[in-house]
């Protein structure tokens, strides 16, 4: 059984905060289709009932054809439009609920003929809110000059309008370009210039944009929609502290490789990209589908096709931004949307950012029926442990849709056939019948500010190397692996307690038993928005953490009240030995390893048990079947007690409560 019944949901709703959260007005939102005749809610945190916005829909595979993509908004209602098509709008959206948390899809007609059972699909979800996101509905007068009002609270950076009673081309301005250029969302073709009957040759304001006499913006009695992207320049208000930028529109010039490296000030989760000066699609890419830095499934809104994964190229995000490499044209101008990855808010509540679950439970399957595991949250990374034998596998969507990586070995990382990140709630399953299987379960973790974050990133070969991240604390437990063959260091702020962080020279092996070892070249400094990595040329070259050219994962954990600790203890062999965590209620989930010693890596959890007795453990380091020999931990209500049996030391520990 999952440890808490909630809705599926983005962490809706701020933490106490000045301004929205980007996860209030924004979210990616992956799911099957239906079968015909069946209503199917999606809840993704976002209020569509009470603050309006669009839905943006496109199925992903092509196991029967490719569909057309389908924009519905609240202004319009049962109508979608195409964003690869001239079409005018058709009736029958089957969306006939916008929600306080999503929408409610009837699948009977319309649209329902595309989405068939067994088909995934994506859908993207704006609220409207002042500096994000607005959409405008209006009828043309055929006069040039004429302006609409909005309400996006700043001159817009994007604008996407399409006539909608009749076949026109969708018209894109971009501030980018100039007033007299425009782009067309349903083709690849270059801007066209010189163009003033589009918006009159006049900038937008934050109050309304002016139109030309073309008739696909203005023709006389015609409806239209408009929809307003916002371009936060360090005048956003969202966050906690209501002064975070959430959406940037701007452009990036690729070299003579088609490589780019933009640097916008956070991590997006969305992005959809166009070249302005030649042409090329309109990509676009999303960290729920697997905007991975080995793998990459980009999406076009100007095509029908369903997404394409490609490995030899590439296209990922990074902790300030997102970088090409060789797909793009060379030497090209390139417009973008960039929306920031969430959540903001600093986590309250473990729940919202830990979870287990057995393998195909109730909950999960009460959810959707081909889901795998039930969390509760968007999941970033999962651990899956093998009860009967086999070891833990680590997923991270950083890694790709179905790459994994096993705690015990210094094997490199392998595609899994029966696994994908499929689905926000995490791993889904590829070919599997829908039967509880309690010899798996599933250890969810959600990336939030001072909890826990995960960076992929390439070596350097070179002494500080800087490396950002979002953890936005301090890391205080890491463990970086090679995403080919090596093992796993790992680095805490307890490595060398008699010396400065700069010259922590001790470091562990998660893949084995050792007690520290010592070397200048898994010397670590950190801070709240980056790690340092030192390479000093002695043993092993730092190969397991720095090599040039080879990519590598990170995985960041710190010590939040009430939360998650990260701590050390001495334990006495024969005596039970309390572990305070500051928390009220137990921790469920407990990892340690003697550091002056050797000894295993540990892991349990309150869903296999943590009671008065023995308790089912397993070893990350080995792949042994799981274990209940021992009375190694007990519950405690402000951590959890170690068991006497034990053996005498210090140890190192990671708990979540």
């Amino acid at each position: 059984m999952a440890t808490k019944k909630k809705l599926l949901q983005a962490a809706a709703g701020s933490a106490g905060g000045a301004g929205l959260n980007v996860e209030d007005v924004f979210s990616t939102y992956l799911y099957n289709g239906t079968a015909t005749n069946v209503s199917h809610q999606i809840q993704n945190g976002i209020d569509l009932a009470g603050e309006g916005g669009l839905v943006w829909i496109k199925k992903r595979d092509s196991n029967i054809s490719n569909t057309n993509h389908h924009l519905v908004d609240t202004e319009r209602g049962d109508y979608y439009l195409a964003s690869n098509s001239t079409n005018a709008q058709a009736s029958g959206s089957d969306i006939n609920t916008f929600n306080s948390d999503g929408w409610t899809f009837d699948a009977s007609t319309g649209l329902g003929t595309d989405y068939l059972a067994a088909q995934s699909y994506a859908s993207w979800t704006f609220r409207k809110a002042p500096k994000f996101f607005d959409c405008v509905q209006y009828t043309g007068n055929g006069t040039a000059g004429r302006t609409v009002s909005h309400n996006l609270g700043s001159v817009p950076g994007m604008m996407i309008i399409k006539r909608t009673d009749t076949g026109a081309a969708w018209y894109v301005y971009h501030r980018e370009m100039l007033n007299t250029d425009t782009l067309r969302l349903n083709t690849t073709a270059a801007k066209s210039t010189n163009q003033t009957n589009f918006l009159n040759s006049t900038d937008p304001t934050d109050t309304e944009f002016t139109l030309g006499s073309e008739a696909d913006v203005n023709g006389s009695g015609g409806t239209f929609i408009a929809y307003l992207f916002a371009h936060n320049d360090g005048d956003g208000e969202f966050g906690p502290d209501g002064d975070a930028d959430i959406i940037k529109c701007g452009s990036f010039t690729t070299d003579s490789g088609g490589n780019a490296s933009v640097d916008i000030g956070f991590e997006p989760q969305w992005i959809i990209y166009k070249r302005s000066d030649g042409t090329s699609n309109w990509g676009m890419n999303d960290n729920m589908r697997g905007w991975a830095d080995t793998y990459w499934n980009p999406l076009y809104a100007d095509a029908s096709n369903a997404e394409s994964g490609f490995a030899s190229t590439r296209s990922w995000p990074t902790a300030t931004g997102f970088e090409f490499e060789g797909q793009l044209s060379a030497s090209a101008n390139y417009i973008y949307i960039a929306i920031r990855r969430g959540p903001m808010a600093v986590p309250e509540d473990a729940t919202d950012v830990f979870a287990m679950d057995f393998r195909f439970s109730s909950e999960a399957q009460a959810l959707n029926p081909e889901h795998q595991y039930y969390s509760g949250f968007p999941v970033d990374m999962h651990l899956n442990l093998r009860r009967s034998g086999g070891g833990v596998y680590a997923y991270s969507r950083l890694q790709g849709g179905s790459n994994f990586l096993r705690t015990s070995t210094t094997d490199a990382e392998v595609s899994s056939t029966t696994n994908q990140f499929g689905s926000n709630e995490g791993l889904y399953p590829l070919g599997f019948t829908n039967t509880e299987d309690t010899t798996t379960l599933g250890h969810m973790f959600r990336r939030a500010p001072n909890f826990f974050d995960v960076v992929a990133y390439t070596g350097n070969g070179t002494v500080n190397h800087q490396i950002s991240h979002n953890l936005q604390a301090v890391p205080e437990l890491l463990l970086f692996k090679p995403r080919g063959s090596g093992s796993w260091i790992v680095k805490s702020k307890f490595d060398d307690d008699a010396s400065g962080v700069s010259t922590r020279n001790n470091y562990l092996l998660l893949n084995y038993i050792n007690a520290y070892s010592t070397s200048a070249d898994y010397r670590l400094s950190s801070n709240e928005t980056s790690f340092t990595l030192s390479t000093n040329g002695g043993f092993d070259n730092g190969s397991d953490w720095n090599t040039s050219g080879l990519n590598y994962i990170a995985y960041l954990f710190a010590s939040l009240d009430g939360v998650s600790k990260v701590g050390t203890f001495t334990h006495t062999d024969g005596t039970p030995t309390d572990v305070d965590c500051g928390f009220t209620s137990g921790a469920r989930f407990v990892i340690w390893k003697k550091t002056s010693n050797i000894g295993q890596w540990v892991v349990v959890d309150t869903e296999r048990g943590i009671v008065a007795g023995n308790d089912p453990y397993l070893e990350l380091n080995s792949t042994n079947a799981e274990s209940s020999a021992y009375d190694i931990i007990d519950p405690l209500s402000s951590g959890f007690t170690v068991g006497s049996v034990m053996s005498s030391g210090t140890y190192i520990f990671y708990a979540i409560a």
